[in-house]
């Protein structure tokens, strides 16, 4: 989940159905864009030159280490991170997209339940995905790892990947230590995971607790890895922020460049009568909750439980962040 990206990507949609809106019902006279000084205060706090620092995540040691990060992205853009050889984190969140698809639902090797979210800015949130299901980037990385949907891999075939490809099993064992061998196949089998498939998850039983312990240690390490490259997609400055800047200046002939009269009008009802700053707050546009808007399922399908469910799954998700890992 991203909600704070999405609230960002969207306020320009937002404040130009405003705009159509004002453009009959405000009143003439008041296109000039004077704004107040009760204004200003507000404007300047969806300026993205007040986004603070990525939050430390005190759940991932290697949260902020470049050389984490390097091995991340690798990892990120590998499409030998599926079952199919065909599908990468990047097939879905992919950069040219702003780490999105423009898809209605993301498509791996099957189709999701939802559609995907930018990755752009989410550190900032404290829960990801659309529920919150996962409360860390990189509880979240891990995943669609093991997504029937999505990669369908398993944990022993990204681990056997990391220590058979050179690269890898350098860039793992230069941050974390030594991998585990896992040449014996009576005890490492080719394919074993919790959760995925009839035959995986009886592999993985027939495994003893301490070789399990061994390879989701590194299976972990992965998602951490991913994490800190995600930590470095930040969003950037958009026409809006450049319009803010132009009001802090009091540069009036720059904000007539950037804005049209609608627009202006559209903005101020964004963040007056219309009260769209209830949600859509702060410089990523999102007071990172979970709302309900009273929308109905498309016609066919099943009411979305939403966050009624990501609860749940978020405390009973054993790599969430009150966990061992």
């Amino acid at each position: 989940m991203n909600k704070c990206l999405a609230r960002r990507l969207a306020w320009g949609a937002g404040v130009l159905m405003l705009a159509v809106y004002a453009a009959w019902w405000w009143p003439r006279g008041t296109e000039t864009p004077v704004w107040s000084d009760r204004e200003v205060p507000l404007l300047r706090s969806l300026w993205i030159e007040t986004l603070p620092p990525v939050p430390v995540d005190p759940s991932n040691a290697v949260a902020d280490n470049p050389r984490a990060a390097e091995f991340g992205r690798q990892l990120f853009f590998d499409t030998r991170l599926s079952d199919n050889g065909a599908v990468a984190c990047a097939t879905c969140h992919q950069p040219q997209r702003n780490f999105t698809d423009g898809l209605d639902r993301g498509r791996g090797i099957g189709v999701s339940k939802r559609n995907t979210r930018s990755i752009v800015g989410s550190a900032f949130s404290p829960w990801q995905y659309w529920d919150g299901r996962k409360d860390s980037l990189w509880s979240q990385a891990l995943s669609p790892l093991e997504d029937p949907r999505e990669h369908a891999s398993n944990r022993l075939q990204l681990v056997r990947l990391v220590s058979t490809d050179a690269s890898y099993r350098l860039a793992y064992t230069a941050l974390f230590g030594a991998l585990p061998d896992l040449s014996d196949r009576e005890r490492f089998p080719d394919a074993a995971a919790q959760g995925s498939s009839a035959a995986q998850v009886a592999a993985w039983e027939s495994m003893t607790p301490a070789d399990q312990q061994a390879v989701t240690v590194v299976f972990v390490k992965l998602g951490k890895s991913i994490a800190a490259y995600e930590r470095l997609l930040l969003p950037g400055t958009s026409r809006f922020d450049a319009y803010v800047k132009a009001v802090l200046d009091n540069d009036v002939a720059a904000q007539a460049e950037l804005f049209s009269a609608a627009q202006v009008r559209g903005l101020r009802l964004f963040i007056g009568k219309a009260n769209c700053m209830q949600c859509h707050n702060g410089p990523l546009f999102t007071n990172n909750e979970f709302h309900n808007t009273g929308l109905l399922p498309f016609p066919g399908e099943t009411p979305d439980k939403g966050r009624a469910d990501g609860v749940r799954l978020a405390l009973a998700d054993p790599f969430n962040c009150l966990g061992v890992w």
